[in-house]
C-alpha cells in the first residue's frame, strides 16, 4: 500500500478524516462531499479554432486529498488541468464556472489576474523536468524565483530547506539541471513548485519518464508533502494502476468529457463504463508468456565492455547474454544502468571495447551483424520516423534497403503483421497516434526479415491501453514467426507481462537472470527485490479476461482505430507469395482491416 493511502487511512482511523467521502463528481454522479471542495468546476468548455476540445467538464476536488484525472492521450485531462491553472493558450476560448478555494475565478481572465493566483493558490508541476528547468541557471536560482514575497537575504536558507524537504542535499542549489539524474531533476521541480507555498498542486504525469524506483520515490514524496502541508493534490496520469494506489478519488476522461468519477475503490472495483473496464483490462495479463521451450541461439554476446570518455565507470561491464529463436528476453534496470548501450552494441550502432557479439548464420556457424539478423525499434517513433514521408514511402524505403521488392503486396503484408489497415499507407507520422506510429516502426524493422528484434523502451511513452496492443503485436510475432525479441525497459511490470526470461542490470552489469516467474517470485538480489517492491500492485477486478494473443491484431485494429477517421474497415484480398518467410509473416496474425472499428470506446486518439 502506498504512503498516500497509508497516511489517509491512519488519519481516518483516528477520526480525523472520513474514509468513504466520494466527492469527485460529474453531472448526476457521486455523493455530497463531507469536506469543503478546493475546486468546483462546472460546464468547462474549451474551443481552439473551430474544434471544441472539452465538452462541459464538471469536477469537485476535495481539499487536502488526492484526485487522479485519468485517461489516454488526447482525452482532455491535461487541457482541463491547464484551464484550472490558467495556462491555456491565449487563442483558446473558454466557458464555464470555476471556484478555487471558495473564490470565483474568471476562466477567461487576463494574464495579470491569473498570475496573482498561480503560486499563491495553485501551482503546476510539468511532466518533463528535462524541459521545465532552465539549463542556463542553477537549481537554487530557479527554486528562489517563486519566492517573490521573501527577502533576498532569506531566500538561500529557504531554498536549502526546500531541497531538504524533497530529499536532496542543500548543495544541489549550486548545480545545474544537466548535472542531475531524472529523479533528482523532478525533485528540484517539486521544490520549485512548493516555493510560493501553494494550496493546490497539479502534477501532470510527474513520473512518466522515470524508472520504477524513482517513480515510487517521487510519488511517496508528493504524498508526504501533501499530508505535511495540507496540500490538495491533483494527479494527471494515463496509468490507472498508479491512480489506484495513490489517489483517494478518480475522474476518468474520454474525448473531452468525464465519463466516470467517484471514489478510487468504487471506480476500480465497480467500473460503470466500457471504457473504464478497457483501461482496467490493459493492466491484466495479455496471454501466454513465460514459455520455457525455445529454438536455437540466435545471438550470443560474451563479456561485452563499453566505456565512454569522461565516465567514472564503464557503461557496460562484462555483460554476457543470449537470446533464442521464439524467445522474449526482458532486459530491465534503472535509467543509466547500461541497457540501451547493450542494445546498440547488439545492432552495431556501438562497437564494444572488448567482448564479442555473434549471430547464428542458419548453417550451423556464426556471423556478425547485418540488417538481416537484427533490427532496433527505438523508444520514440515520432523521432525515429521521417515526418515528411508517408507510411508507404517509409516501408518501401526499408524494403529496398533490404534488397526486397518494394511493391504494394510486400508493403501491405508488413502492415498486416502489425495490425494496421491499408488506409494508413498515405498518411504521415504526424497524423497517426503514438501506438500506430510505433507499429509502423516495428513494421519497418521487420522489412529485412531479421532473426532478432531489439525493442528499446518501445512502449514506455504509450498509454496503458495502447501499450497493451503493441505488446500483443510482439507476442503474435514471436508465436507465429519464431522471432527472437530482446525487450528493454525500466518498467518491471511491463517486462513481467511479456518476457519469458528476465535479466536485471545495475551499473553496467547483469546481476540476476532467470525465468520470469522465478525472478519475480523468488528474487535473489536485493536490488531486484527493491525493483519488484516499487511496482504498483496489480489491480483486482472482475471485468474482462486476458485477450487472446492469437487474435491480437484483430483486437488491436479495433482498439487502435483512428478517432478522426472512424471508418469501417473493408475486406481486402491478400496477395500471396511463394517466399516461405513472407508466408509465415503473412499468416502470423488476423488481418486488422477485416475487423470493423465500430466501438467508439476502442478508438485511440490521433496525435
Amino acid at each position: 500500500m502506498s504512503i498516500m493511502k497509508d497516511n489517509r487511512q491512519s488519519a481516518a482511523q483516528q477520526g480525523e478524516i472520513p474514509q468513504d467521502s466520494n466527492t469527485v463528481t460529474t453531472s448526476g454522479q457521486g455523493s455530497e462531499s463531507l469536506h469543503a471542495p478546493a475546486i468546483t468546476l462546472r460546464g468547462l468548455k474549451v474551443r481552439i479554432g473551430d474544434a471544441e476540445l472539452l465538452h462541459g467538464v464538471d469536477l469537485d476536488i476535495v481539499r487536502g486529498e488526492t484526485t487522479a484525472i485519468v485517461g489516454e492521450s488526447g482525452s482532455g485531462k491535461s487541457l482541463t488541468a491547464k484551464a484550472l491553472a490558467g495556462l491555456l493558450p491565449r487563442y483558446a476560448r473558454v466557458q464555464g464556472s470555476y471556484s478555487l478555494l471558495g473564490e470565483m475565478v474568471d476562466l477567461a481572465g487576463g494574464e495579470r489576474a491569473w498570475r496573482a493566483l498561480r503560486g499563491g493558490s495553485i501551482v503546476w508541476l510539468p511532466q518533463d523536468p528535462f524541459s521545465s528547468l532552465d539549463p542556463l541557471h542553477t537549481c537554487g536560482v530557479q527554486i528562489a524565483a517563486g519566492m517573490r514575497h521573501i527577502p533576498r537575504t532569506q531566500r538561500r536558507e529557504r531554498v536549502a530547506a526546500l531541497l531538504t524537504d524533497v530529499g536532496l542535499d542543500a548543495s544541489i542549489a549550486d548545480r545545474y539541471p544537466h548535472e542531475l539524474s531524472g529523479g533528482m531533476r523532478q525533485r528540484v521541480a517539486i521544490a520549485a513548485a512548493l516555493a510560493p507555498k501553494p494550496q493546490v498542486l497539479i502534477a501532470d504525469e510527474p513520473t512518466t519518464a522515470l524508472d520504477a524506483q524513482m517513480q515510487s520515490g517521487v510519488l511517496d514524496l508528493l504524498g508526504r508533502l501533501r499530508d505535511e502541508r495540507q496540500l490538495t493534490l491533483v494527479l494527471i496520469t494515463h496509468d490507472l494502476a498508479l491512480a489506484a494506489e495513490r489517489a483517494d478519488h478518480v475522474a476518468v476522461f474520454r474525448d473531452g468529457r468525464v465519463v466516470e468519477a467517484g471514489s478510487c475503490d468504487d471506480i476500480i472495483k465497480h467500473p460503470r463504463t466500457a471504457y473504464t473496464r478497457e483501461l482496467l483490462a490493459a493492466h491484466a495479463g495479455i496471454g501466454e508468456t513465460g514459455q520455457t521451450e525455445h529454438g536455437s541461439v540466435v545471438v550470443r554476446a560474451e563479456h561485452l565492455v563499453k566505456r565512454f570518455a569522461g565516465a567514472a565507470r564503464p557503461a557496460v561491464d562484462d555483460v554476457s547474454l543470449d537470446v533464442h529463436a521464439g524467445e522474449i528476453l526482458g532486459l530491465v534496470g534503472a535509467s543509466g544502468s547500461g541497457k540501451s548501450t547493450v542494445a546498440r552494441c547488439l545492432v552495431d550502432l556501438e562497437r564494444p571495447d572488448s567482448g564479442d557479439v555473434r549471430y547464428a548464420d542458419g548453417k550451423g556457424g556464426t556471423t556478425g551483424w547485418s540488417m538481416h539478423v537484427a533490427q532496433l525499434v527505438f523508444q520514440n517513433p515520432y523521432q525515429s520516423l521521417n515526418p515528411t514521408m508517408t507510411v508507404r514511402q517509409t516501408l518501401a524505403e526499408a524494403l529496398r534497403a533490404a534488397g526486397e521488392q518494394a511493391d504494394d503486396a510486400h508493403i501491405r503484408r508488413l502492415l498486416d503483421v502489425v495490425g494496421l489497415e491499408t488506409e494508413y499507407l498515405n498518411r504521415k507520422p504526424g497524423t497517426l497516434s503514438g501506438g500506430q506510429c510505433q507499429r509502423v516502426a516495428i513494421a519497418r524493422a521487420l522489412a529485412p526479415k531479421p532473426k532478432l528484434l531489439v525493442a528499446d523502451e518501445a512502449v514506455t511513452a504509450l498509454d496503458a491501453n495502447v501499450q497493451r496492443h503493441v505488446l500483443e503485436t510482439l507476442l503474435s510475432l514471436r508465436k507465429h514467426t519464431d522471432l527472437a525479441i530482446l525487450f528493454i525497459s525500466h518498467d518491471l511490470d511491463t517486462v513481467r507481462r511479456i518476457a519469458d526470461r528476465i535479466a536485471v542490470m545495475v551499473d553496467g552489469r547483469i546481476i540476476e537472470e532467470g525465468v520470469t516467474a522465478e525472478v519475480m517470485d523468488h528474487p535473489k538480489h536485493e536490488y531486484t527485490r527493491k525493483l519488484i517492491a516499487s511496482v504498483p500492485q496489480e489491480l483486482s477486478f472482475d471485468v474482462l479476461p486476458p485477450l487472446d494473443v492469437a487474435n491480437a491484431a484483430g483486437t488491436t485494429g479495433a482498439a487502435d482505430a483512428d478517432a478522426a477517421a472512424n471508418d469501417t474497415a473493408t475486406d481486402t484480398a491478400t496477395d500471396t507469395d511463394d517466399d516461405t518467410d513472407d508466408a509465415a509473416i503473412d499468416t502470423s496474425v488476423n488481418r486488422a482491416r477485416h475487423t470493423p472499428a465500430t466501438d467508439p470506446t476502442n478508438a485511440e486518439e490521433p496525435r
